[in-house]
């Protein structure tokens, strides 16, 4: 489990807290300061640039795949010990699309606050080039940060920590705790509506059994605000933009 946590948002949560570090003690507001989500990697470069958006991508999967294989030698069945199969995929669409619209709203209501009081940094979802790998790109990133959020954060650790003998409390704080963590790097906004968030989603799949509807919840919210980002931004007046 540790070193699981250790190729995936374990890493992303020290890295969170590092850059969080750096965000506080730099000169200036928070939120006069851009956390930057989906940026090119080879400016100018388009070719090479979805080379390494293709790669940063794959790569990101591999603890996912991980989990799968550590999940199939303990004898469970794969991913769908943790309910990622394609038995109920109109479940968990339908499930996942209304947990989407309920949490989507809410979390940009919650940014847009946390933000203009100074407690968040301006989040830049996409500064990505206009080209036509653009969006394709952003949606495969939303699915890939669903999978390796849900599938590890909330479906593994509440597995193994069960296994270790916690108790369910405590493996909720622990799963939420996490998640909220490894988003600091945004500001405390970030953190604390990823920690509620994080308990919403531990409670849905310990009610549903099922980590696909949570991935697909996820993957919407997240092809919402990269997507509606790249077609909004610096064209409405609410929207922040560095």
């Amino acid at each position: 489990m540790l070193l699981v946590l250790a190729l995936s948002v374990g890493a992303s949560a020290v890295s969170a807290l590092i850059s969080f570090v750096g965000s506080v003690t730099k000169p200036g507001g928070l939120k006069d300061q851009a956390a930057l989500l989906n940026s090119s990697a080879a400016p100018g470069r388009p070719w090479l640039d979805l080379a390494w958006q293709v790669f940063g991508i794959g790569t990101a999967l591999v603890p996912v795949a991980l989990v799968a294989h550590l999940l199939l030698r303990e004898g469970a069945g794969g991913l769908r010990a943790v309910g990622l199969d394609r038995r109920r995929p109109g479940f968990d669409l339908g499930a996942g699309a209304a947990v989407a619209a309920a949490i989507g709203g809410t979390g940009l209501l919650f940014y847009l606050g946390v933000r203009a009081v100074g407690f968040n940094l301006t989040v830049v979802p996409e500064s990505l080039p206009d080209v036509w790998w653009k969006i394709p790109v952003l949606i495969a990133s939303a699915i890939q940060n669903s999978l390796v959020e849900e599938v590890i954060v909330v479906g593994y650790l509440l597995r193994r920590l069960g296994q270790l003998g916690w108790t369910p409390a405590a493996s909720l704080a622990a799963s939420a705790g996490l998640r909220g963590l490894y988003h600091l790097y945004q500001g405390i906004g970030g953190m604390v509506g990823n920690m509620v968030m994080g308990v919403v989603f531990v409670l849905l799949y310990r009610r549903w059994g099922r980590v696909g509807p949570l991935v697909a919840a996820h993957a919407l919210i997240d092809i919402v605000a990269f997507v509606g980002y790249a077609l909004l931004a610096g064209k409405v007046g609410w929207l922040p933009t560095k």
